[in-house]
């Protein structure tokens, strides 16, 4: 069975017009949830790679799993103030306004390399912010993974821009 099987879409979420792909449907079915953890580790078996990062929220669950499967320590890149120790952050656009995501100041080590991981990729805006934070940190963003990928709205190439290999385990044109 195909991953793209157990994502929903809801339509009009979170405006008119909007089609949302949910990931919670796959993260609640063992059978699915086992097979997109599985299928994101292949993508990077024998890969170089020290820390895998996971994005808030859904990007934890899916990024601790794949570092538990490698062997890999994991950071997360959590939205600002989440986290308890001194902290470092990188703003990013949204629609209306800018957001900020965070990493604890220690959490990378000169030169890692890493494996960001979330369940999503649009716009890229978040994954960029995420990348340019783990580099300011001495890290290296060498691979991106996602479950799902919307082609038409370019993170695919914000990301390849800074020489990240960008994988995907499904993709839905036109949204």
């Amino acid at each position: 069975m195909d991953v793209k099987d157990y994502i929903r879409t809801i339509p009009d979420y979170p405006k008119p017009g909007i089609l949302f792909r949910d990931v919670t449907t796959l993260l609640s079915d063992a059978r699915g949830f086992r097979k997109a953890v599985d299928a994101l580790v292949q993508l990077h078996v024998g890969d170089a790679i020290d820390l895998v990062a996971g994005i808030e929220a859904r990007g934890f669950i899916l990024g601790g799993a794949v570092a538990h499967q490698l062997g890999k320590g994991f950071i997360p890149v959590r939205k600002k103030g989440k986290l308890p120790s001194e902290t470092i952050s990188q703003e990013y656009e949204l629609e209306y306004g800018t957001d900020k995501v965070e990493i604890h100041k220690d959490a990378v080590f000169d030169g890692a390399r890493v494996l960001l991981v979330d369940d999503l990729i649009a716009t890229g805006g978040t994954a960029e912010a995420a990348v340019k934070l783990i580099g300011r940190a001495g890290g290296n963003v060498l691979g991106a993974s996602f479950v799902i990928e919307l082609p038409d709205l370019g993170g695919r190439s914000r990301l390849e821009a800074y020489d990240i290999e960008v994988l995907s385990l499904c993709s839905f044109e036109g949204d």
